[in-house]
């Protein structure tokens, strides 16, 4: 499985906590599993490092999902975060995760350019260009 599957595996498991989430804390690995197995159903060769990978990134972005979401609010000032598209702020936040709280090294750029193409195939037809700005806006206020 390529990274980009992987971070298409992570969105569609983002975007369905995002709909459903857990009403207690202590549920919220369960449904976090739930939501992850429920996006590799489809998936035909997956190896260990994949779901690791796919787990991280799903997880870290939930575990600082207070943090991603100022940054998003502070960028995005004419869009609310809860009016924005699902898929549109789900992607931004995975790849907020990945630019600046993951362990990994990952350039930042890199984060941007999977976000935008995930954005050309799930979202709207103005998907690409909006998370393409609010990323770069981010990345920008970021230095």
């Amino acid at each position: 499985m390529s990274r980009r599957q992987a971070r298409e595996v992570a969105l569609q498991a983002l975007f369905q906590l995002d709909l459903n989430h857990a009403d207690v804390p202590e549920q919220e690995m369960m449904y976090e599993t739930l939501a992850i197995d429920a996006a590799l159903s489809e998936c035909r060769k997956l190896h260990e490092k994949d779901r690791a990978f796919i787990e991280s990134l799903v997880h870290g972005t939930r575990k600082n999902l207070i943090a991603i979401d100022a940054r998003i609010a502070d960028t995005s000032r004419e869009w609310k975060i809860e009016r924005m598209a699902t898929v549109d702020r789900n992607l931004i936040r995975m790849a907020l995760y990945e630019m600046l709280f993951s362990d990994m090294e990952l350039k930042p750029n890199i984060a941007i350019n999977e976000a935008v193409e995930l954005a050309k195939k799930y979202g709207t037809d103005d998907s690409a260009r909006y998370v393409n700005g609010i990323l770069g806006a981010v990345l920008k206020a970021a230095h």
